[in-house]
């Protein structure tokens, strides 16, 4: 009896169960979508793209194609140029079927095989492109318009996107290159943009390449070529470069004469010691003197010599 009243007398134990509603389910997935990267964000837009294009063609179509391809076998010496195509090593052929992308990808490169009536086909350069970014009139952080040229190296690196999200791949491309070449300049002062190109260059080819991966592009390089300064302003850096050369080579020449009066102080001293060392730089000084220019020889005569032979006669 003891141990069943203990047993009644202990507290009941409480068993929680977590349950998530719907719409908090709903909530959290919103936020771990914001919170993805954009690359994981672009992968599953693409993995959906691909489920809606793998819908069927319907029976019309169907019965579209099944009539395309007994037209080929009923006419099938002469078809056989129209439905065989060739593409080349650095192409690659997009078959549409009734409006619908092939499945299976891009085509090439060689042979593939198309339908006549059915099917049409486009081709894309896979190849790098090069082209200039035209010069741009930009404001600097520090309010100076400067002229910046640029060059941009990418090459299509996924066919179907390039020819199915875009409709000039190429011209979005160049528009593209132009508006980022503003926008990152215009956040750089005139002494980052003269110094620092090579860091500006890797930041436009991040900003070109994460905005085209949705068009299947990649943007191999970018360079900037060429930083034109008005002339106004070149003057104004020219004087100031002037000035401070200037100014360095007065400070030079200072510091040049107060090292010589040193010297001289030094040599003073040393020749106060010994009356006959200015003899000595005398006819050292009459050497020289006679080696470069021996027409007329002057000869400095000391004062305590004249002095000596004066009192002499006295």
């Amino acid at each position: 009896m003891v141990e069943e009243q203990r047993d009644w007398g202990r507290a009941p134990e409480v068993f929680t169960v977590n349950r998530v509603s719907p719409e908090h389910q709903q909530q959290q997935q919103q936020r771990s979508d914001m919170e993805a990267d954009p690359v994981d964000q672009l992968k599953v837009r693409r993995t959906d793209d691909k489920g809606k294009s793998k819908n069927t063609l319907g029976c019309c179509g169907l019965i579209l194609v099944v009539i395309s391809f007994f037209l080929m076998l009923i006419t099938f010496p002469f078809s056989i140029w129209l439905c065989i195509k060739i593409v080349k090593e650095y192409e690659r052929a997009i078959i549409f079927r009734l409006g619908r992308i092939v499945a299976g990808g891009a085509k090439g490169p060689g042979l593939f095989f198309v339908l006549p009536c059915t099917d049409s086909f486009v081709k894309v350069d896979m190849r790098t492109i090069s082209f200039d970014i035209p010069p741009q009139e930009i404001l600097t952080k520090d309010s100076v318009t400067v002229s910046v040229d640029g060059v941009v190296y990418y090459r299509v690196q996924n066919a179907i996107l390039a020819v199915a999200n875009i409709t000039n791949a190429d011209s979005a491309t160049r528009l593209l290159a132009q508006t980022t070449l503003r926008n990152v300049l215009g956040t750089k002062n005139l002494s980052q943009i003269l110094s620092d190109r090579e860091e500006i260059a890797h930041s436009m080819q991040t900003t070109l390449d994460v905005a085209t991966d949705e068009w299947g592009i990649k943007v191999e390089r970018v360079e900037i070529k060429d930083v034109k300064l008005p002339v106004q302003l070149q003057r104004a850096m020219a004087a100031e470069a002037e000035a401070s050369r200037e100014a360095r080579a007065k400070v030079i020449a200072a510091e040049g004469e107060m090292n010589a009066s040193r010297a001289l102080k030094e040599a003073a001293i040393v020749i106060s010691e010994s009356p006959a060392a200015l003899q000595l730089r005398y006819l050292q000084t009459l050497t020289t003197i006679a080696a470069e220019k021996n027409s007329t020889i002057v000869f400095p005569l000391p004062m305590d010599l004249v002095q000596n032979i004066m009192g002499a006669r006295k």
